[in-house]
């Protein structure tokens, strides 16, 4: 991806979001932009129109961490938006190093990370990407994303499912806000690893079979996707209400290990444990080799 188109976009639409009153600014008459202007923005930074006019432009090259730090402050960032311009910043460093990744073609999840996530019994658990891709998986997440597996193609993926498969209308009841934090998913990582192929090859493909995919990625929104709550509606048990925990992997660089649960008691846990019945008669159903291979080495 182009850096420096990135930087110019993101540092672009951050500004529109501001307005003068959000950071004590007097608004004043005939402004003709959306949001602060440029000479806002270096004002509240600290830093010359001259110079942020050039950070915007695309060449935060040798750009310091304190500089960094003020136009985050001005331009209003929460976590996920600094961190994902200190990923810019640091990604057109002429010396950076691209971040250790592994291509999903060759990845095979370790047989202790496979009993582990076996070991989840009571909800899905799952490891992906930043690609999103499904790359480990316990029986239940297997069941719970049967849809997202039996798409064609390897591996199977969220974010492909999400655009280009109708059934995830359905699968996801507030499918604008899912489809809103997906793209949101895939543009952190491609800060954090400008130069993955794959990466490019999904959001050119995204970008190119989906209007939608493409208005959102064109919003630069970024996000950190650790806790919260979400609600699915399953074509086999219905409707569930899931608590979700996204932990990054020390051992597997890029990889975050995610776990569902719902509460104790409640319907969805009662939809679950049906999910969990059926789950297990499907594997139940399946060729012995089928199943052997679902159990140790799943699709990557």
């Amino acid at each position: 991806m182009d850096n420096r188109a990135e930087v110019r976009e993101f540092l672009t639409t951050r500004r529109e979001k501001v307005t003068p009153d959000d950071v004590g600014l007097p608004a004043g008459t005939n402004r003709r932009v959306a949001g602060l202007r440029r000479s806002e923005v270096a004002t509240l930074a600290g830093v010359s129109v001259e110079y942020y006019t050039k950070l915007e432009r695309g060449a935060i090259s040798g750009a310091s961490p304190e500089v960094l730090d003020s136009i985050a402050r001005a331009l209003r960032l929460d976590d996920a938006e600094r961190a994902h311009l200190f990923d810019l910043a640091h990604a057109a460093s002429p010396v950076a190093r691209p971040p250790r990744r592994r291509s999903t073609k060759c990845w095979r999840p370790h047989p202790s990370l496979q009993w582990t996530l076996d070991a989840v019994t009571a909800g899905p658990a799952f490891v992906r990407n930043g690609r999103m891709d499904l790359l480990a998986a316990n029986a239940l997440a297997r069941a719970f994303y049967r849809d997202t597996y039996a798409m064609p193609g390897q591996p199977p993926n969220i974010a492909r499912f999400t655009f280009l498969d109708g059934r995830a209308r359905e699968f996801y009841p507030d499918w604008d806000a899912f489809a809103e934090i997906t793209v949101s998913i895939l543009r952190t990582e491609a800060g954090r690893d400008p130069h993955n192929k794959e990466l490019h090859d999904l959001v050119g493909e995204l970008s190119t079979r989906s209007d939608e995919f493409r208005r959102l990625w064109g919003a630069h929104n970024v996000r950190h996707h650790g806790t919260g709550f979400k609600t699915f509606h399953h074509p086999v048990v219905g409707e569930m209400t899931l608590a979700y925990e996204g932990l990054n992997m020390e051992a597997e660089p890029g990889l975050t290990l995610t776990v569902y649960a719902a509460e104790p008691g409640s319907p969805s846990a009662e939809r679950m444990q049906l999910l969990a019945s059926w789950a297990a008669g499907e594997e139940d159903a399946q060729p012995p080799a089928a199943a052997d291979e679902h159990r140790s080495k799943p699709r990557t």
